[in-house]
């Protein structure tokens, strides 16, 4: 195994200490470990974080329109309770904080503790779960559905809104909508090697893939036979236009009273003659153009299924490592989502 890596104990810590100094802007905390930019006062504070390996998630996605701070944990590993809690702290405006949380069992766990934590404080505080990867109800690392790409466009969506002047409830009910209303499913044709590893997380034959692969290297739905670009993404686009039910129990954060509540909540139908915005992306070790060869057949997919393509993106967003693959997302999109979609953005991943 060769890797641009010293020690394998050092890479998550030398990894942010590169980030830094290539965005001056950004400040650093290291003992615990999140970063975070001095957001404009009286707007809602947006934090995620989760185990390294998926970047330019989440780190990559601090800065003016996105999230206010991250919190990276050791790769493929959720961060701690204390990150998240003193983040939480350093980034609050006396708007209130809104984390912002992958759909995986050590994430969930550790950023309510986080919640709990604040509110103790007095600071107020919200969580969102995001959980768009329709490959698989249940996984090695879930209770329901994983969170993958699709949390981007969550982070871009309610990142905007925070800048527009959003409340805290306002910015959880956008970002739960969003949640709802988008889709993706990956697929894998090489396992990523993880450092302390040294070997491939699984072996695929060099005429398979891995249909509905997680960004850990979860199985998903079946090992398949490999045949060309085309098939793959009709296959991976019917799974995605699926109009199955799904429901699902969500903790939701109630202020007021200091404790958890569950509700009910259920994803969009997708159909046509509706705009969507779609992102063709990379796992970490599949080339761009690859990627272009991805959305020229999911183009022609969409078109024949009367979804219109109003907004995308191609790109390496939520990787795993070096893993040779491609996810795509689909969100149904409104009016406000597109707006808020086009609104500036300055982070070291996404500009425009």
């Amino acid at each position: 195994m060769k890797k641009l890596i010293n020690q394998v104990d050092d890479v998550v810590l030398q990894q942010m200490e590169g980030l830094a100094l290539s965005r001056p802007e950004l400040k650093v905390n290291y003992e615990p470990r999140y970063m975070w930019h001095e957001e404009t006062p009286g707007q809602v504070a947006l934090v995620s974080g989760g185990g390294c390996g998926h970047e330019p998630l989440h780190a990559g996605f601090i800065g003016r329109g996105m999230l206010t701070g991250a919190c990276p944990g050791e790769v493929f590993t959720s961060p701690t309770p204390d990150q998240m809690y003193e983040c939480g702290n350093q980034v609050n405006t006396g708007e209130g904080v809104l984390f912002i949380i992958k759909n995986y069992t050590g994430d969930v766990l550790n950023f309510e503790t986080a919640v709990e934590l604040l509110h103790t404080d007095g600071i107020s505080v919200g969580s969102v779960l995001v959980d768009d990867d329709v490959a698989v109800k249940d996984s090695l690392y879930t209770a329901g559905r994983r969170g993958v790409a699709g949390t981007v466009l969550v982070e871009k969506l309610v990142g905007a809104a925070a800048s527009k002047g959003y409340t805290l409830a306002q910015c959880e009910a956008l970002a739960r909508r969003v949640n709802n209303q988008c889709r993706s499913f990956g697929v894998a044709l090489n396992a990523c090697v993880v450092p302390a590893a040294g070997k491939p997380s699984f072996i695929l034959e060099d005429n398979e893939v891995e249909f509905g692969v997680g960004i850990h290297g979860e199985p998903g739905i079946k090992r398949m036979q490999y045949t060309d670009v085309d098939t793959l993404v009709d296959d991976m686009f019917a799974e995605l236009a699926e109009n199955a039910p799904y429901q699902r129990t969500l903790r939701i954060w109630n202020r007021e009273e200091g404790e958890w509540d569950e509700v009910v909540s259920s994803i969009e139908p997708f159909s046509a003659d509706h705009d969507y915005i779609v992102m063709v992306n990379g796992m970490g070790g599949t080339p761009i153009s690859e990627l272009y060869g991805v959305y020229r057949r999911l183009a022609h997919n969409c078109e024949q299924a009367g979804f219109r393509i109003v907004r995308n993106r191609v790109g390496n967003f939520c990787t795993s490592l070096d893993m040779e693959g491609v996810s795509i997302t689909l969100l149904k999109a409104d009016k406000e989502m597109l707006e808020l979609f086009d609104a500036p953005v300055d982070t070291a991943a996404i500009n425009w």
